[in-house]
């Protein structure tokens, strides 16, 4: 598996002029837990809710006596007080962003996830945000180890999710397509998200249905979602 077979694609972005307050708002209404910044249509960050921790609004700033603040480098100071205080993207978003290929294993992506300590790494194409990979797709990509097997992967499995991700794209029914991830293993599409009706389960069954090359259909979805109502 490639991470472009199990990426998330329907990936939300905001700008480094982008308020915190609108961040949080983000956050809470995709249910994610991180946010890419791009600036010109590159790649320049990331906010995650880890860099929202310490911040002078819920009192969470940095405690120190007094001696252990007066042996802390200044600029080391300087960098924390803005992380708690700035009301900026810029000002508290991760700037050394770990990214691989749309081409990249899966496995890679495993250890490189364990290794860095990290819970979500960017896709590029051609130097291009195209998807996002987490501990999330990892584990939905498991579940599936235990699909029948064949002796290659089908040729057009990446054909056939690219439909369904396309055609999902042309439609914002109800803030739709909503949490959702589509991979595809020898032709049977497994479909996962918590979306917030059932007819929006529906909806997103009927364009796999319609996409040609798919011989089966595996729904992982639930609803309705946990989180409150926009």
């Amino acid at each position: 598996m490639l991470a472009s077979e199990i990426m998330t694609t329907d990936v939300a972005t905001v700008g480094p002029e982008t308020t915190v307050r609108d961040v949080v708002a983000l956050l809470i209404d995709r249910g994610i837990s991180a946010v890419p910044v791009q600036s010109d249509g590159r790649l320049v960050g990331i906010v995650s809710e880890g860099d929202l921790l310490r911040r002078a609004e819920l009192g969470t700033e940095r405690k120190r006596s007094r001696w252990l603040e007066i042996a802390t480098p200044g600029d080391c100071l300087a960098a924390e007080y803005i992380q708690e205080h700035g009301r900026k993207v810029a000002d508290v978003m991760t700037k050394d962003v770990v990214t691989v290929r749309h081409d990249t294993p899966v496995n890679e992506i495993a250890a490189l996830l364990e290794q860095r300590r990290i819970k979500r790494v960017p896709i590029l194409r051609d130097g291009k945000l195209v998807g996002i990979v987490s501990r999330a797709n990892l584990v939905q990509a498991l579940a599936l180890h235990g699909t029948p097997e064949a002796p290659a992967m089908a040729p057009n499995d990446i054909e056939i999710r690219s439909a369904i991700l396309a055609e999902l794209g042309l439609h914002k029914w109800g803030g739709f397509p909503l949490i959702a991830n589509v991979i595809v293993r020898y032709g049977t599409v497994h479909v996962f998200g918590v979306l917030r009706s059932e007819s929006e389960r529906r909806a997103m069954l009927v364009i796999i249905e319609n996409t040609p090359g798919v011989a089966e259909i595996k729904d992982h979805m639930s609803y309705p979602s946990l989180r409150p109502p926009t």
